[in-house]
């Protein structure tokens, strides 16, 4: 019996030492990795509450009713000058343009 005990005794004391070895590598192996993440984490983005908010480019600015009624206008006369519009044609659109 006492070399049952002897025995159980020295299991135990190797069991308790491996114990306790591995949870040391594994605090040091925690430890190193978290040493490794922190530069890491500081060039992340920030949280959503430090970031600036993101806004639709504005729409581009409307023409204006009368620069763009003369540039119809410009049209009419080129199409006039060249013939494509006879004179009855050019004056309903001129007068369609400038509303009368």
């Amino acid at each position: 019996m006492p070399g049952l005990v002897r025995g159980v005794a020295r299991t135990a004391v190797v069991a308790g030492t491996a114990t306790a070895v591995s949870n040391r590598v594994s605090r040091r192996q925690a430890g190193r990795w978290a040493a490794q993440e922190q530069p890491q984490q500081q060039y992340q983005e920030p949280p959503p509450q430090y970031q600036q908010p993101q806004y639709a480019p504005p729409p581009p600015p409307a023409a204006a009713p009368e620069d763009e009624m003369f540039a119809q206008l410009e049209k009419l006369g080129a199409l006039h000058d060249k013939g494509i519009l006879t004179d009855e044609e050019f004056a309903a659109q001129k007068a369609k343009l400038l509303g009368g």
